[in-house]
């Protein structure tokens, strides 16, 4: 049985975003595969009580975000962070677009819209923004009318209730095929060794 892991992610959060520059590398090289799960974090924070990111609702933790961030994308090569206004962003429209796709399509749609938010600074909130990178991606054009789809929606929403159910509290996050979680970007390379732990027990 080849190993697995669910890469869940949220298209607001600046460490899902490096997350889905490494993964797919990291992943690979380790023999599993990966299945990438767009979710909404708004939900799960609402839960906590919690009506903004908490790199806002705690100033001094978002100003160390913010520059470890550049530090991270320095280490790894990735374009200077340019910073969306506002932060978060409102992340639905691009998850109902990712959810639309195919599995083989969500990572190279996933990392545009994140390299438009976080190093263009663009609103991937906005329709036309979106339209633009999924002109890029095959089939983009339905996927981007499929985001308004009931199923669409319905599918989406049951990414986050699964999300939640799981133990979900934050994004990046990995869930191995024994349902084992693992939270963040710095988490990465624990969740895809136990991954193959699993797989070859």
């Amino acid at each position: 049985m080849k190993p697995s892991l669910t890469f869940w992610y949220e298209f607001a959060s600046t460490y899902s975003w490096l997350a889905a520059e490494r993964i797919e590398a990291i992943a690979g090289a380790a023999g599993v595969g990966v299945r990438w799960r767009a979710f909404l974090l708004g939900p799960i924070f609402a839960a906590q009580g919690w009506t903004t990111s908490p790199f806002n609702v705690f100033p001094a933790k978002g100003r160390n975000m913010w520059r470890d961030l550049e530090r991270q994308c320095e280490l790894m090569g990735l374009p200077k962070v340019v910073r969306p206004d506002p932060f978060p962003q409102n992340s639905l429209l691009a998850a109902r677009a990712a959810t639309a796709l195919a599995d083989a399509l969500r990572p190279n749609f996933s990392r545009a819209v994140y390299r438009a938010q976080f190093t263009e600074g663009r609103p991937i909130a906005d329709r036309r923004v979106l339209a633009a990178i999924l002109s890029d991606i095959p089939d983009g054009e339905h996927a981007l009318a499929a985001t308004d789809a009931p199923a669409t929606k319905a599918a989406l929403r049951a990414a986050t209730d699964e999300a939640q159910s799981r133990g979900i509290f934050g994004a990046p996050s990995f869930t191995t095929a024994s349902g084992e979680l693992f939270w963040g970007n710095d988490r990465m390379e624990q969740a895809v060794a136990w991954a193959r732990r699993e797989a070859h027990p």
